[in-house]
């Protein structure tokens, strides 16, 4: 609070303002972020200036930022050293106001009143100072840049006198209907950024509520905290502790990934000018009544061979049917199709599936924000299908997001995304690690930006390559974990940029690695993490070219032109690479020297003695898997000795890992399935061994 008073006093002296944050950019040696096309900006709101240390960097940061904005200012009050429970905004989207091509040059100078008018009616409750925070408010709503973040900069401001709906407000309040979900429903339902009269009506409903003994909270900030405190505690899953992640069901979706679909707006888009003007997307079909009623999709297309004859497997219809109900989910990007050429618009999703019945026809709707609305060449022939899931296909993706972005546009906005933390102490439930080791592997992928993690088979290279990631950054932030499997036919034109052909020509693509790198360096304050599975099967040389050297720590921000384009690349300092190595795969060649070096290497063993695995025994009561571990444990002993082979030949942990009963049928299936022929692989010129430890593993079955 004190912050914001020393702040309102640069309301007309913002050019001191920036020459004071340059300079605490500079002296703190971390990157000024304030710039336009490389070109420092020329005017700031306060709400971006509290951004500066309320957004998605480290806790060190943070406070040295703050503390140095405070000494420059003559702040008193100390600055915090911990920030549980403040809202933070989304790296890429940490400005109040658009680039200065797209804003209205009245959108900083707005930004500054409503500062001013949320401090003035924060102090004094009159009807002048209301009437003039509603005028501001509301003014301030429409801007480009402006959304669920003005309430983060009220509550940042003011935190006793305004409440912050962020993602993770927003969700713990309607996910706590017994205590307000009810009653704020009457009043906004927060689907999208209230107006001023709905805002401060909204604020005054839990002002009053406050005054309730019986109610866990009895302030705002106590209301952010708890949010947040529920959001930082759920459960991490209890995925496999494989070499990979496991999934349920094909039908289960992830509700935390962002998905991108193409859409038709009724037969030959004839509802395309009704769906847009009412902000939602519809699909017919109404004869099958409210979609959630149908569990599968085999019901669907049963009702649909009742309803609309038997001669057609309705496989595509009801397919699509399935996906409008349960899989397109507010955050989605559509795409609005007319026939197979043109896309006619673009929108985000704003709500999860609505059977509406008073509509006369289309009553399956979503709502959308759509976003634009137009013609554009769609690249090459459309899907004719009604609605289709385009997610997995990047490169198609990305050419539709750039029919949408200027040249000198801004990025399209995000949706705020919270993802399940994910600390220090998840990987160790989860990765048989202690503590030490744990700490060793994380200092030196700090310290050296690339490892590679080897080791034999089934200890858990790719678990423990992710989970290390999710642990480092405190969260399971998939945007910022990238994972690729090399293969002897991987190539540079593969990994970085290279020409592909298309319908009648060849189109410089750009690589996952290189598309990666560009992200990072947008968010260069937050850790990124590359991962590369079965490293040494690609020919390491041709597909790193020029970047052989820039990977290398000391090299991070050096510039090389790269070999198809004339650009100058760099690997940003925030990206780290994790690379995995199978020790028992004799078909492959050795690393390349060159990248050798460029690298750390961490061994990870069989951890069948942990702490972590002696849990599964514990868990599993199953006394002949007892017996069959100590036999494998005398198998790894055996094959250490071997002159053939050695410890990098060792059986790992995670064959035995599983979320299935450990039943005696499931640990034959592992013996015969997985053991025995890997045994067959390694003593293939000696059968006499693979007989006698086959003959050991059934043996502890048998017992």
């Amino acid at each position: 609070m004190e912050f914001a008073d020393k702040l309102l006093q640069f309301k007309n002296k913002r050019t001191e303002l920036l020459s004071i944050l340059k300079g605490v950019y500079k002296d703190l040696n971390i990157r000024y972020p304030f710039t336009d096309k490389g070109i420092s900006i020329e005017d700031i709101c306060p709400f971006t200036v509290f951004g500066s240390f309320n957004k998605g960097i480290t806790n060190e940061n943070r406070i040295a930022i703050a503390r140095e904005l405070s000494t420059k200012f003559g702040v008193q009050t100390p600055v915090p050293t911990e920030f549980d429970g403040i809202p933070v905004l989304n790296n890429m989207k940490a400005w109040f106001f658009a680039y200065k091509a797209q804003r209205d040059p009245n959108d900083i100078p707005n930004l500054w009143e409503i500062f001013e008018s949320g401090i003035q009616y924060a102090g004094q409750q009159s009807d002048d100072l209301k009437n003039k925070f509603i005028d501001c408010y509301d003014k301030v709503r429409r801007q480009r840049g402006v959304k669920w973040n003005l309430t983060m900069g009220l509550y940042w401001i003011r935190p006793f006198n305004y409440i912050n709906l962020d993602e993770r407000n927003r969700s713990y309040l309607l996910q706590n209907r017994s205590l307000y979900s009810d009653d704020i429903t009457k009043i906004t339902k927060l689907k999208s950024l209230p107006d001023a009269s709905d805002y401060l009506q909204l604020v005054n409903y839990f002002k009053n509520t406050f005054q309730k003994d019986y109610l866990p909270h009895q302030s705002f900030p106590e209301l952010s905290f708890a949010a947040w405190k529920e959001s930082s505690s759920k459960g991490t899953g209890g995925e496999k502790r494989g070499e990979e992640d496991s999934s349920s069901s094909a039908d289960i979706v992830n509700k935390k990934e962002k998905r991108y679909w193409i859409y038709s707006p009724g037969h030959g888009s004839s509802k395309w000018e009704e769906f847009y003007s009412h902000g939602i997307m519809g699909l017919g079909r109404d004869e099958m009544g409210e979609l959630t009623q149908y569990s599968t999709k085999k019901e669907m297309k049963t009702k649909m061979k009742e309803l609309y004859g038997q001669e057609f497997t309705y496989m595509n219809a009801a397919h699509a049917t399935w996906q409008f109900a349960n899989e397109l989910l507010p955050g989605d990007t559509i795409y609005a199709k007319k026939g197979k050429s043109r896309i006619i618009g673009r929108g985000i999703v704003e709500s999860e599936y609505i059977y509406d019945s008073t509509r006369d026809e289309y009553k399956h709707i979503h709502k959308v924000n759509w976003t634009d609305a137009g013609e554009w060449e769609h690249p090459g022939d459309a899907v004719t299908k009604a609605l289709t899931d385009i997610t997995p296909y990047t490169e198609y993706v990305q050419k539709l997001e750039n029919l949408f972005i200027d040249e000198d546009d801004d990025e399209i906005e995000q949706l705020e995304v919270d993802y399940d933390s994910y600390l220090e102490e998840d990987f160790l439930k989860e990765v048989f690690l202690d503590k030490s080791n744990y700490d060793s592997l994380v200092n030196l992928l700090k310290k050296k930006k690339n490892v590679i993690l080897q080791g034999a088979p089934g200890v858990g290279k790719t678990f423990a390559a992710k989970r290390l990631a999710y642990s480092i950054l405190g969260e399971k932030d998939k945007s910022r974990v990238m994972m690729v499997q090399f293969h002897q036919s991987y190539s540079y034109e593969d990994f970085i940029m290279g020409y592909r052909p298309t319908d009648d020509e060849f189109e410089l693509s750009e690589g996952p690695f290189y598309e990666f790198c560009k992200e990072a360096e947008k968010d260069i304050d937050r850790d990124y993490f590359f991962i590369i599975d079965e490293i040494n099967r690609g020919n390491l040389s041709k597909i790193f070219g020029e970047l052989m050297m820039l990977v290398e720590k000391d090299k991070r921000g050096q510039k090389l032109r790269l070999l198809y384009a004339n650009e100058l690349f760099s690997v940003p300092k925030n990206v780290h690479i994790l690379g995995m190595v199978n020790t028992a795969d004799r078909s492959l060649a050795m690393i390349d020297y060159a990248l050798r070096r460029r690298f750390a290497f961490y061994k990870l063993e069989p951890a069948f003695d942990s702490d972590g695995f002696q849990e599964i025994l514990s868990q599993a009561n199953n006394p002949k898997f007892d017996v069959l571990i100590e036999q494998v444990k005398s198998l790894n002993n055996f094959i250490r000795q071997d002159e053939s082979l050695g410890s990098g030949f060792q059986i790992g942990h995670s064959y035995f890992c599983t979320d299935e009963e450990v039943t005696n049928e499931w640990l034959s299936s592992v013996i015969e399935y997985e053991l025995v022929p890997l045994l067959d692989e390694y003593w293939f010129d000696e059968p006499s061994k693979v007989e006698q430890w086959a003959s050991r593993l059934r043996g502890a079955l048998n017992d």
